[in-house]
């Protein structure tokens, strides 16, 4: 039988009015842009959806959980440094935004060497074959000599490298991260996998000291984690993998032993949304009460704008 097209004389409607919408043209419609705009104009002028309503939205938390004396901690991988992104956080960590720093190992290998010539990243490609990536003799000798130094010490691989920095007054100093959080006294932990950085090809490395190092590090950010609870902010910006694990891992000791950390919030900031970042920082820690977002973009263009609003909104409120 020849199957004929459906007869849609008989379908019912309703009027317009009764239909409830996701889109209002005055609540989530971009405002006026105008020349000469401030940041808080601009900020606000975002339509109220999707990435203008998430950005705005850590803006605020982060403004709000200093203003209650609550931590702003966060996390970031290599490229941060590599995108030359340490002014912008370290103008946040002077103005007692950003309470408290973690990074993987080649965020710290980035800033130690940032922090020594004002140059880093050599050409991976360029050098792989003939057998000396990574094996530059500095590097892998003043940070392997900083990690014996600060475990015979009793502290952790963050410190320990912000110390050698500010010491040894390293000729870059006032470009470095780690040394800000060390001048700071603001805790600074480094999370590494053994193998991932080139100072593990160093003749000094030595895993036993590598080990605690990091492994002191990992304790002193489950402290930080377990400060969270009712209005600290949690950012993860760059990092894929590490990060986002230790993340989980101090998060569920924290949980273990005690500290209930909920109503928090968190967010996941690069240029891909990737799966552990949104798994293990944007929904499973935000299960109860708590608030996951993700922001998209180049972190050169939006930790800028990040930083800016915030100064702004905190300037705006005490200004």
């Amino acid at each position: 039988m020849k199957i004929k097209p459906m007869d849609l004389s008989g379908v019912s409607t309703y009027p317009i009015s009764d239909r409830n919408n996701k889109v209002s043209l005055k609540r989530d419609f971009a405002g006026d842009i105008t020349p000469g705009m401030s940041v808080s104009a601009l900020l606000a002028a975002l339509p109220n959806q999707l990435g203008g309503e998430s950005l705005n939205s850590v803006i605020n938390a982060v403004v709000k959980a200093r203003e209650n004396g609550k931590p702003v901690s966060i996390a970031i991988g290599g490229h941060v440094i590599k995108c030359g992104l340490q002014p912008v956080l370290k103008k946040l960590i002077e103005a007692d935004i950003i309470t408290a720093v973690a990074m993987n190992g080649s965020a710290s290998i980035h800033d130690y060497e940032i922090s020594l010539i004002g140059e880093t990243s050599e050409d991976v490609g360029a050098v792989l074959h003939c057998g000396t990536f990574g094996m530059a003799e500095e590097t892998g000798h003043d940070i392997n000599s900083a990690l014996a130094a600060g475990v015979a010490d009793g502290i952790g691989y963050g410190e320990a490298l912000g110390r050698f920095i500010v010491e040894n007054q390293n000729p870059y100093i006032a470009s470095s991260l780690l040394a800000t959080c060390y001048e700071k006294e603001i805790p600074a932990t480094v999370h590494v996998a053994v193998g991932t950085d080139i100072i593990h090809q160093h003749p000094l490395c030595d895993g036993a000291l590598l080990g605690q190092a990091t492994f002191t590090d990992f304790r002193l950010f489950t402290s930080v984690v377990s400060t969270l609870g009712n209005g600290g902010v949690f950012l993860n910006i760059g990092s894929a993998v590490i990060m986002p694990e230790v993340f989980l891992k101090a998060l569920s000791v924290a949980q273990n032993l005690g500290f209930h950390v909920d109503h928090f919030t968190t967010a996941n900031f690069d240029m891909t949304q990737h799966y552990r970042p949104l798994q293990n920082v944007v929904k499973r820690p935000t299960a109860g009460t708590s608030r996951g977002l993700t922001i998209t973009g180049h972190h050169e263009i939006m930790l800028p704008l990040l930083a800016a609003g915030i100064l702004d909104k905190i300037g705006a409120k005490h200004g």
